[in-house]
């Protein structure tokens, strides 16, 4: 089979002995490593209100990951639009493709990435900004058009180039992606149950635009990869215990890898969550990814590796990118 892309989603996870400080550090590194490695693009997101995430200000991330490296493509898995104003993220992603042109991606989601208290009282949004998501994703688009009716310029983003993206786990965000004709990022490494419908709508509603003439279906993968597979599986009790944080509303930071402390019912619904996932030896992780590209045919394959050691971590990317490519 033809092989697609390979591409980074990184949660820049913290751990709670090295602090923010660190993960950022790690941020630049590892996206450096996977630029050598031949890694297509590299993402962070936006999430707030997390001790456990230190990419809360995604563009100031990406300029930081964008001096480390020189070729791969960087930016946003994605800016939570609702929470800004699309003319200040044209200016911010904007100032991105300047520094940094023809690499700029903008990856768009349309939920606060935070609970709803963070969202009311710190960044003082309308909990109903999201049924405007297709509105501002149409108006920040005409942002970065060299001219407009409004007599307003976007500066410096009136005019350069980045790539948008729109981003989702439901059948909302590949609608909307299809209608625009823009490349479309399915969530599947946290919420993949509507996977395979999203991608069918997508495709059959694509409408071909100056931006993207085929669809280009982007597909979330949980990957930790290891010489054996019993490593790789213990590396990946730390990404299930982050899960398990989410579904106990206890969102901490990125814990060691060790014993799973959990029931039945939590059990299952981390591993329903987690169910996009290739874990294992080289062989077994380039099986699995075989087998996510052949169930979604997908155009690229966005990986989450979430470990707790940074060595290991970097090891794994080896590993898999050597598997893959």
């Amino acid at each position: 089979m033809t092989r697609p892309p390979l591409s980074l989603l990184d949660l820049t996870r913290v751990r709670e002995d090295q602090g923010p400080a660190q993960a950022l550090k790690n941020a630049a590194a590892i996206a450096a490593h996977v630029e050598t490695l031949g890694f297509h693009r590299y993402w962070v997101a936006e999430h707030h209100n997390m001790v456990g995430v230190a990419s809360a200000a995604t563009p100031v991330v990406v300029a930081h990951v964008g001096a480390a490296t020189s070729r791969i493509r960087i930016g946003s898995g994605g800016v939570m639009l609702p929470n800004h104003a699309p003319y200040v993220v044209a200016e911010q992603y904007g100032t991105l493709a300047q520094l940094f042109p023809g690499r700029i991606d903008l990856g768009l989601g349309r939920a606060p990435g935070t609970d709803g208290a963070t969202l009311i009282r710190a960044l003082r949004r309308d909990p109903q900004g999201a049924d405007r998501f297709p509105q501002d994703v149409v108006e920040l688009m005409g942002w970065f058009a060299p001219e407009n009716a409004l007599g307003i310029t976007a500066v410096p983003a009136a005019g350069t180039d980045v790539q948008f993206v729109i981003l989702g786990s439901s059948h909302f965000g590949a609608l909307l992606a299809a209608e625009l004709g823009l490349p479309f990022g399915f969530a599947s490494h946290f919420a993949p149950a509507a996977l395979l419908d999203a991608l069918y709508l997508y495709r059959s509603n694509f409408k071909p635009s100056a931006r993207l003439r085929e669809p280009h279906a982007i597909v979330a993968a949980n990957v930790v990869c290891a010489e054996t597979e019993a490593e790789a599986r213990y590396l990946f009790t730390t990404m299930q215990q982050g899960f398990l944080g989410l579904v106990r509303n206890n969102r901490r930071y990125q814990m060691p890898p060790g014993p799973l402390d959990w029931n039945a019912r939590e059990e299952a619904q981390v591993m329903a969550m987690l169910g996009c996932h290739a874990v294992g030896t080289p062989d077994q992780v380039r099986a699995g990814l075989e087998a996510i590209v052949a169930q979604t045919q997908a155009d690229e394959v966005i990986v989450v590796t979430d470990t707790h050691d940074f060595e290991a971590r970097k090891r794994s990317l080896s590993l898999t990118a050597k598997a893959w490519f």
